[in-house]
């Protein structure tokens, strides 16, 4: 039994490697690096900082979280990107949660297989969600005074002419590359075999190599490099511990244990729905048939919904990892957030929308 574990949680790591790292881990690393070498980080703060409008912030962090197609593991290093620049606690979080339940690309592909109304409702329930935790956030880390925010101020001071830019245009181009690089294998390649998204992130990072030695100066690169590598040493090891521990997990799970316990749309269903989604690792779309095959297996819509959200949204590496870049106590009271939402979502969305 421990021999099947073991293989069980190496094969996770084997499928894990082989279809995530190369074409969605590597730029968004890479991308982490680049927002904390480049961008202006008071710039940052007044738009998107503790100080900025909060309606404002959580509106543009939600929105903008819609056309990044990450899967809760690969947006980590984006939103720890982002934070480490100067965006606030809520912001940073809006965007961990957004952009892996309800990007665009998953939110097309749900259509396709289960139909519009689960996707309208997915989208109205991830923006709930994602306005609730950043309040949430803020108000439980509202005491926190980051270095970033003093050095912020202080730069602003010696130097008011850049405060209101967020880039050089020579860093923005270089950042769209970048994001291009992360974003086009899962949009062009997402239905074809995986060596064609290999292939065009292969291009893009040719003709990303290529701008970075051509316009960026030798400190810029290296100063790009040393903090992507950063994200890299703190957060990839703790991602392979953890799609370990999936793969056992998914060995233990009786599949007629899931089938008779998540029908209908009580409050019980949505909160194991919630929990297997919370725990297991869902790669952007793969949640869709999934939750296709329990529906068919008489699942209920509002747990289908719970799993829809909470499935790419979180799992178990995204649990540690959170906790390794933002502390232990963040990831706890957003792990936990997620879990009472997503419960109450799928249970409040069952019985009287869908």
């Amino acid at each position: 039994m421990i021999e099947e574990l073991i293989t069980a949680g190496l094969l996770a790591i084997k499928d894990y490697v082989a279809t995530h790292v190369l074409t969605c881990l590597v730029p968004a690393f890479l991308l982490a690096g680049a927002m904390v070498a480049f961008i202006n980080q008071e710039a940052i703060l007044d738009h998107l900082g503790e100080r900025a409008n909060k309606l404002k912030s959580f509106s543009l962090a939600g929105l903008a979280s819609f056309f990044v197609a990450a899967c809760s593991c690969t947006v980590i290093p984006v939103s720890s990107g982002l934070f480490y620049s100067g965006a606030a606690i809520g912001v940073a979080f809006i965007i961990l949660w957004v952009a892996p339940s309800a990007n665009i690309l998953s939110l097309i592909y749900t259509g396709n297989i289960l139909g519009g109304e689960i996707v309208a409702a997915r989208i109205v329930a991830s923006l709930l969600v994602a306005f609730v935790v950043g309040w949430v956030m803020t108000l439980a880390f509202r005491k926190e005074r980051r270095e970033i925010e003093a050095a912020g101020t202080a730069a602003a001071a010696s130097n008011p002419g850049t405060k209101n830019r967020i880039l050089s245009r020579t860093h923005l181009i270089f950042l769209v590359l970048i994001v291009l690089t992360l974003l086009l294998p899962n949009y062009i390649g997402q239905t074809g075999p995986y060596i064609e998204k290999v292939v065009i992130w292969g291009v893009m990072t040719l003709v990303l190599a290529a701008y970075a030695f051509r316009k960026l100066t030798k400190d810029e690169i290296k100063q790009w490099l040393r903090e992507s590598w950063w994200f890299v040493k703190i957060i990839f090891p703790l991602l392979i511990l953890g799609v370990f521990l999936v793969g056992i997990i998914g060995k233990l799970l009786p599949e007629e244990w899931i089938r008779s316990w998540l029908g209908g749309n009580g409050i019980t269903a949505s909160f194991l729905a919630t929990m297997i989604g919370a725990i297991s690792y869902f790669a952007t779309m793969t949640e869709a048939p999934f939750v296709d095959t329990l529906m068919k297996l008489g699942m209920g819509k509002g747990p289908a919904l719970a799993l829809l959200l909470t499935g790419p949204g979180l799992s178990l590496p995204n649990w540690i990892a959170i906790a390794r870049v933002f502390g232990m106590k963040k990831s706890f009271v957003y792990v936990a957030t997620i879990i009472i939402l997503g419960t109450v979502v799928g249970w409040f969305f069952g019985n009287y929308i869908l």
